[in-house]
């Protein structure tokens, strides 16, 4: 790095002296909403709580750090534990903790690999109904899987739903001690939800029914430390074992990865910067993988751009980056005092917490949208929903995409259309219905609507006017904006064009881009017909088209 790209970095990053108090005491109600949240991710992620605390204070400073968004809060998010859980379920629970760091760390590398490589454009090819669908379906299985913690129950499943049917099927498995105990912090965070504290409604719902129950000496309530000893002090990095790698470990640091970097997408439009400079969403990628590399080497799980976290620091009155580093070091002060008493917490709170975030997180009005939008989106989300319940997490991401993929290309070329241009005496076109077949001696301008990839350029072949019974027809079909295409387009090009040689006529292709010119030339395919005669696009709409029309009449003519 040259001086003067440091200095100007330096300036980026070092705290502005008018803006740093306020970014301090921003930092605090993060970092006091970040226990009861980082605690509750690891619960999903199915790991000692007190990674998610060690999470929570190495990537907001990572992330705050080098983040082009700088109200973002990179932290732990349930999206992201979840799809890390789903990874490490079948790892040994003793294993567990080290499989999560390595799975951690590839995540974090992916992301920054993606921001280096500039792949921030493709987060707008994730569609919103996929999107919608896979975060209400997290928001479904953190319901249903947190419900026999919510009652104590002990219950068997091999996924959230079914979990949740056990304990319906099974009530007496329910404790009546941590059933109170949950529904007392439920209580708690509806009644808080409204008044001056509710930014630390969360943390009060673990701390009050932990109290009563150490205060009753409710011994049967599981609490934290049932979980794992709860070490005391600030974590040391440690280095992932890489004998901890597997290629299911290696999918799932993708699928966390792919969920990360939407996700954090969708926190920058969000949440714009004060100065109402523009994110970018590369440095963003980069910034989420530094926070997620720094969280796996201080033993920490995934974190990305949370939306909870962001709106509380906006909301806190941050001014710059600055509060979200903050919010990582008064966790670090909150680690190195109270970190033995993490392990009094009843986990049947910390199920209630993730309970009524999982239900504030759903977006009904989204999804109604969505459902009256039409048949693709319907499918599209109903179907990641869905998946999202029974699959793993990558295999629900990866099915919605796919299918949304699958469904956006039929649309494609369902609405395709082709249209004859008619020239009139006094200049221009007049736009009609293009015929089913061409008439003898005759030029037919064509100009065609909608997408020529894939099946669009076959469902053009069936929609172009057939040349059978025709004598001499010659067909001019305009391309004007596009750029490139792919070899079925051309492939149907010149399968056309030899259907037109036959009947004694040609092809001419007008408004040709000069890029597709030369691809058309390394191609081959179209001009090796007779006939087919290539006029190249120029700055004035219509007027290549109409320089084809005419040649295509005096060689009639001639």
């Amino acid at each position: 790095m040259t001086t003067g790209r440091r200095g100007r970095w330096l300036h980026r990053v070092l705290p502005e002296r008018g803006t740093i108090r306020k970014d301090l005491v921003a930092g605090l109600p993060g970092a006091i909403s970040g226990v009861p949240d980082g605690m509750a991710a690891s619960v999903l992620a199915g790991v000692n709580p007190v990674h998610g605390l060690y999470a929570s204070m190495a990537g907001p400073i990572g992330g705050g750090l080098t983040s082009s968004t700088r109200l973002m809060v990179i932290t732990t998010t349930s999206a992201a534990a979840l799809a890390a859980g789903s990874a490490v379920a079948g790892v040994p629970e003793e294993d567990r903790p080290g499989a999560m760091f390595l799975l951690t760390v590839i995540a974090g590398l992916l992301m920054v690999l993606a921001g280096v490589a500039k792949l921030g454009r493709y987060t707008r090819f994730v569609p919103h109904s996929v999107m919608i669908g896979f975060l209400s379906g997290v928001a479904a299985n953190i319901v249903f899987g947190q419900l026999p913690d919510l009652v104590g129950a002990d219950v068997s499943g091999p996924f959230a739903l079914a979990k949740a049917w056990d304990l319906i099927t099974h009530p007496t498995l329910a404790d009546p001690a941590a059933t109170l105990a949950g529904l007392t912090a439920l209580v708690l965070l509806v009644a808080l939800q409204r008044t001056r504290v509710a930014a630390y409604s969360a943390l009060i719902a673990l701390i009050v029914p932990s109290l009563a129950v150490a205060l009753l000496h409710a011994g049967s309530v599981p609490r934290v430390r049932d979980n794992g000893a709860i070490p005391s002090g600030l974590p040391t990095p440690v280095l992932p074992r890489l004998e901890d790698f597997s290629f299911s470990l290696l999918a799932g640091a993708f699928a966390v990865a792919a969920v990360v970097l939407v996700q954090g997408a969708g926190v920058s439009e969000a949440a714009p910067n004060p100065d109402r400079t523009r994110s970018n969403p590369n440095q963003d990628f980069v910034a989420q993988g530094i926070g997620n590399l720094l969280a796996g080497l201080f033993r920490g799980q995934p974190v990305g751009g949370s939306v909870g976290r962001t709106a509380l620091n906006v909301s806190a009155g941050a001014a710059g980056r600055w509060a979200a580093v903050f919010s990582g070091i008064w966790m670090a002060l909150i680690l190195l005092l109270f970190a033995g008493t993490v392990g009094a917490v009843v986990m049947s709170t910390l199920a209630a917490v993730l309970i009524f975030a999982a239900i504030g997180s759903l977006r009904p009005g989204a999804m109604l949208a969505i459902l009256r939008t039409g048949r693709i989106s319907q499918i599209a989300m109903i179907s990641t929903f869905v998946a999202t319940l029974f699959l793993p997490v990558a295999a629900a991401v990866g099915l919605g995409l796919v299918l949304s993929l699958l469904l956006q290309l039929n649309q494609e070329a369902i609405d395709l259309r082709v249209v004859e241009l008619v020239p009139r005496d006094g200049g221009g076109f007049v736009e009609r219905p293009a015929g089913r077949r061409l008439d003898s001696q005759r030029v037919t301008l064509l100009d065609v609507y909608g997408s020529l990839f894939y099946a669009g350029a076959r469902t053009l072949q069936s929609r172009l006017p057939d040349p059978t019974g025709a004598r001499r027809p010659v067909v001019v079909l305009r391309l004007r904006g596009r750029v490139m295409l792919g070899a079925t387009a051309f492939t149907v090009f010149a399968d056309y064009a030899e259907r037109l040689a036959d009947a004694g006529g040609r092809l001419y292709l007008s408004g040709v881009d000069p890029a597709m010119v030369q691809q058309i030339r390394r191609n081959r395919t179209v001009e090796r017909v007779d006939g087919v005669r290539i006029f190249e696009a120029s700055d004035v709409v219509g007027e290549s088209s109409l320089k084809a029309y005419q040649a295509a009449r005096r060689w009639l003519n001639s």
